[in-house]
């Protein structure tokens, strides 16, 4: 007989306990601890020394160089933004997490790729939240072709597991991980001990079968993803997909990818037949007003392989509270504070009494630093009630001594602003081309100050 032992497992922190407890000695949440059971492998019998492990593995040890190092057949998923954030398309046996807030459409694209894929290749698309009526309402109003697609409703894993063997697809979608549960786990399906035995189930199947495996996740109210932490760590790539509910752009961006680079950012449009990919994504964020306003700017960020155009948006006014306020969407707000204080030191401008607001245009989350030197332009540009020039864009990290530092790929982001007609910038002057860019008029700059002066 397997014996069975039993776990205290904290819902909110995934953190242990030999017994029951009404607060979580960890995370000091009350009435997470829950109760679950798991099976205890056996140990193998030790007959003396090493001899008893014997025969255990077929397990061999190899050098580095003996590794078969040909290229994993990725295929395709239909969508060429979804393949750049996957790294160039789907791999077998690959265990895929894609999570978004309620409404974002992550079963939608799902389904529309399944659709797509079920024309050429052997799909299964297991619901557990939908009956199979509710996703064929959705797929009709698509006018997805759904002849060929396999569906199965069902939430135990060891079933889902047992029919994929006899369909033996190539790819299967779970929709989604936090309503699918084991027999062997006593606790409710969405609890931290079911999705982690069950994405680690799911995984190993995908392994062993060569299956590849794209599990729906939930995301929690401030926007990571619901679940134990071991659940990002045993898959191989983790997205998200982002956007809000009043905008019809979504944007899908890697945070984990072992077959490809991180941060990759691929852009949808909702529309009435599901989610459409935007090709050019600068083109939707540089959709401008006629008329140059104070405060507004355009920066060349870069996100993943590609560089991106977004517009930021700077406000500031003089301020009626005693301790202004410093709001940012789309930036860091620890940031915005360190930038301000290098722009009075270096800069000689005085805003502790004024109210700063910053936006960048389009919903899009600026994480690294080139946009720096864009921002602090976009101030001082509204502080001063200054309009710049339509055709200008700026990028480049700002120092805590007022230095211009440079930023990786400074030559292709120049490219892309002149792609799309804008004919000056200023960059630092580490990231000043070699050869001359087709009507663009380049400004290189050290320091903070040089840049102000140079268009101020």
């Amino acid at each position: 007989m397997v014996k069975k032992k039993t776990a205290f497992v904290c819902s909110d922190c995934g953190a242990e306990f030999p017994r029951w407890q009404g607060q979580c000695g960890e995370c000091k949440a009350w009435n997470t601890v829950t109760e679950f059971r798991v099976s205890s492998a056996k140990a193998p019998a030790r007959t003396g020394g090493m001899a008893g492990y014997a025969g255990l593995t077929d397990a061999k040890v190899q050098t580095l160089d003996e590794v078969n190092l040909e290229q994993l057949p990725r295929f395709s998923t239909g969508f060429k933004e979804f393949d750049r954030v996957l790294g160039g398309g789907v791999v077998p046996g690959s265990a895929i997490l894609i999570g978004g807030s309620p409404g974002a459409g992550k079963s939608t694209v799902l389904l529309q790729t399944m659709c797509l894929l079920a024309q050429n290749m052997n799909t299964l698309y297991v619901t557990g939240e939908e009956s199979l009526q509710q996703v064929a309402m959705r797929a009709k109003r698509l006018k997805l072709p759904t002849d060929k697609l396999r569906m199965l409703a069902e939430t135990n894993v060891e079933t889902i597991c047992q029919l994929a063997l006899q369909e033996k697809p190539q790819i299967m979608v779970i929709d989604s991980i936090q309503v699918v549960h084991m027999s062997d786990v006593q606790s409710a399906p969405g609890s931290v001990s079911q999705v982690r035995e069950s994405a680690a189930y799911l995984t190993r199947f995908a392994k062993q079968n060569q299956v590849a495996i794209i599990m729906v996740g939930h995301v929690t109210k401030d926007g990571s993803l619901a679940g134990p932490k071991v659940l990002e760590h045993c898959i191989d790539c983790s997205i998200l997909l982002e956007g809000s509910s009043d905008s019809r752009f979504r944007t899908l961006r890697g945070n984990k990818n072992r077959f490809g680079a991180v941060n990759e950012l691929g852009v949808f449009a909702m529309t009435e037949q599901g989610l459409k990919e935007v090709n050019n994504p600068s083109a939707i964020f540089l959709n401008r007003a006629e008329e140059q306003t104070p405060g507004s700017l355009v920066m060349v960020i870069w996100e993943g392989t590609r560089p991106l155009l977004v517009e930021v948006q700077a406000l500031v006014d003089y301020s009626q509270l005693s301790n202004p306020r410093r709001v940012t969407v789309g930036l860091d707000q620890n940031r915005l504070a360190m930038l301000l204080a290098v722009l009075h030191r270096h800069g000689g401008l005085q805003v502790a009494d004024q109210d700063v607001f910053v936006n960048v245009v389009g919903g899009v989350k600026v994480t690294e630093t080139s946009a720096d030197l864009a921002l602090i332009v976009a101030l001082v540009s509204s502080f001063k009630n200054y309009s710049l020039a339509r055709e200008l864009v700026v990028f480049g990290e700002v120092g805590l001594g007022g230095e211009i530092r440079p930023v990786p790929s400074g030559q292709e982001r120049l490219k892309e602003a002149a792609k799309h007609g804008f004919k000056r910038a200023i960059v630092p002057i580490a990231n000043k081309p070699k050869e001359k860019i087709d009507g663009m008029e380049i400004t290189a700059v050290s320091s903070l100050a040089d840049a102000l002066e140079a268009l101020f």
